[in-house]
C-alpha cells in the first residue's frame, strides 16, 4: 500500500515521515484513539477530486471524540477546510482514501480518559477496492459477537474496538471467505467486520437499528436515500434474525470501505439465484454516479478540491 504524502499533524501539514508518535502515547498503550473514513474519489473527465459528505462524516467524528471525552475547538466544517488544504498539497489524481484520528497524546502509563492531551491528525492515501469480490461475496457468520454499547460505544469509531473488527476479518480470510457478518449477544445481525448490513425481503429493504450496535453509516444513510428517492423502495429498520439472510431476495454491504458490496453466497448457501440481484446493482451505479459527482441532484453531498 503506498503511503501518504503529508499530513495534518500537531497543527501543521508536514511531510508524513515527519509525523511521529512515542511509543509511551496512551493512544498506542490503549487504544484512547477515535477515527473517521473518508474517501475521496477522482473524476477523469471533470479533472476533480470529490470528497463525499465530508461535513457528515465530521460531525461523526466529533460525537465520537466527545464518547472519549475529548473535545476539540474544531468544527465539522474547519476539520472539512484542513482536509482539503490537506488535498490540494498532496494533489492526488486518482480515489483516496482520507483517514481523521484523534487520540490521547500524553506519553506514560496509566488507563483514564480524564486529565490527558489530546490531538488530532489527518492524512489521505490512494485507495481502490476494499473488498476484491465486491460484486459476488462469499460471507460466513462469524463465531465472534458485535461489541455492546455497554462495553465500548458500538456507535462511534473507537481504535480500541477494531481489534474485535480484526479477529472477526481475520478468522473469515483465513477460512476462504471474503467478509464475515456479526451477532449481538441477542443473536440478531448486526454488521459485517467494520460495514453495515442491508437485505432485501419482499420488495423492501430491511436493515438493522442504530440500537442493534451498529455503526451510524454515512454510506449507510445515504444507500437509504437513494432507494427512496430513485427505486421507490422503503427502508425497514428492525432486528434481523441469523436465518433470514438465508432465505433473503438480495443481501449486499455498505461502508466507505467497502462502498455497496454485494453478498452471493453465506455459508456456502446462496443468497437469492446466486449472482448479483437488480436492487443491489442499481444501489451500486447510483451510489458510484454520485460519490465522483456525476448527479447533480446530490451535487451537496461532495466537496470538490
Amino acid at each position: 500500500m503506498d503511503l501518504p504524502k503529508n499530513a495534518y499533524f500537531q497543527g501543521k501539514i508536514v511531510p508524513y515521515s515527519e509525523a511521529k508518535v512515542g511509543v509511551a502515547t496512551h493512544a498506542l498503550n490503549y487504544g484512547t484513539a477515535v477515527f473517521g473514513g473518508l474517501r475521496g474519489y477522482w473524476n477523469e473527465e471533470k479533472k476533480r477530486l470529490f470528497v463525499f459528505r465530508p461535513l457528515d462524516h465530521y460531525r461523526r467524528f466529533l460525537n465520537s471524540c466527545r464518547l472519549l471525552c475529548m473535545e476539540f475547538e474544531h468544527t465539522p466544517e474547519s476539520l472539512t477546510d484542513l482536509t482539503l488544504e490537506l488535498l490540494r498539497r498532496d494533489d492526488y489524481r486518482q480515489n483516496i482514501y482520507i483517514r481523521p484520528l484523534a487520540y490521547k497524546a500524553e506519553e506514560g502509563i496509566g488507563v483514564r480518559l480524564h486529565d490527558l492531551k489530546e490531538d488530532l491528525t489527518i492524512f489521505a492515501l490512494p485507495f481502490g477496492q476494499y473488498i476484491k469480490n465486491d460484486t459476488s461475496a462469499h460471507v460466513t457468520i462469524s463465531s465472534w459477537r458485535r461489541i455492546d454499547d455497554n462495553m465500548i460505544p458500538a456507535r462511534g469509531k473507537i481504535s480500541g474496538a477494531y481489534a474485535s473488527s480484526a479477529l472477526i476479518k481475520t478468522d473469515a480470510a483465513r477460512a476462504g471467505f471474503d467478509e464475515a457478518l456479526v451477532l449481538t449477544q441477542e443473536g440478531h445481525l448486526t454488521e459485517g467486520s467494520a460495514m453495515n448490513i442491508f437485505m432485501v425481503r419482499d420488495g423492501f429493504l430491511v436493515t438493522p437499528p442504530v440500537t442493534d450496535n451498529i455503526l451510524e453509516g454515512i454510506t449507510r444513510r445515504s444507500v437509504m436515500e437513494l432507494a427512496k428517492n430513485e427505486l421507490g423502495l422503503t427502508t425497514v429498520e428492525r432486528p434481523i434474525d441469523r436465518t433470514e439472510v438465508y432465505i433473503c431476495e438480495e443481501l449486499f454491504l455498505t461502508g466507505t470501505a467497502a462502498q455497496v458490496t454485494v453478498v452471493t453466497k453465506v455459508d456456502y448457501r446462496p443468497i437469492g439465484k446466486g449472482v448479483m440481484g437488480p436492487i443491489g446493482e442499481q444501489l451500486r451505479k447510483l451510489f458510484l454516479e454520485v460519490a465522483r459527482g456525476n448527479n447533480p441532484k446530490y451535487a451537496h453531498w461532495n466537496v470538490a478540491v
